[in-house]
């Protein structure tokens, strides 16, 4: 279960104040929401961390083979329009997006929303509470997501462009980066 806590002598706390307080608690997971408010999330388990890790290199093969962009894992903090600082477990930037980020920024929770994110659901996670961050991520400028659900084995792919709020793809079946990651494919049961 994630926990949001409120700091009573801030009330919201600045970019900096935030990064600070991070840089103060290397050992918490920290996100903050687009209302202020400080969320500390558990570590994962270590088989969730072995998924992660395999996505992470799933994306990267990707992306070297293309270079259209860059890859980060769920340590990267991005400053979202909303105020949100969120960390997704694997995010691409595409080269555009970044070169308009100033490398200063880059060192910090830069303020730019990744094209593409995966969340996968952990041990200690809600549905609802990960399809909510989900759509907020499109929200906020994300144009391909990907939830997976590894208890049923099954991913919600979110789209900036959608018609229903999602859609539903097995394992079994072959997700694709779409026009945003042109050329990717990935068939989740060879990992799961």
């Amino acid at each position: 279960m994630r926990l949001a806590i409120n700091i009573p002598q801030i009330d919201v706390f600045s970019d900096e104040e935030l990064y600070t307080f991070c840089r103060a608690n290397p050992e918490l997971r920290i996100e903050r929401n687009e209302k202020g408010q400080i969320i500390i999330m558990p570590p994962t388990g270590i088989e969730t961390s072995f998924r992660n890790s395999d996505l992470l290199t799933e994306i990267n093969i990707w992306n070297r083979k293309t270079r259209l962009g860059r890859v980060s894992d769920s340590n990267g903090g991005y400053t979202l329009p909303d105020s949100s600082m969120r960390a997704p477990d694997v995010a691409w930037i595409s080269n555009e997006q970044i070169s308009s980020v100033p490398l200063s920024d880059l060192k910090k929770f830069a303020h730019v929303c990744p094209e593409f994110v995966i969340e996968l659901m952990s041990e200690s996670d809600e549905l609802s509470d990960l399809k909510d961050k989900m759509v907020k991520w499109i929200d906020n400028g994300v144009l391909l997501g990907w939830l997976i659900e590894p208890r049923k084995k099954q991913t919600y792919i979110y789209r900036a462009k959608r018609e229903v709020d999602y859609e539903v793809v097995p394992f079994d079946e072959k997700l694709s980066g779409e026009e945003i990651l042109p050329g990717l494919e990935v068939k989740l049961s060879d990992i799961f």
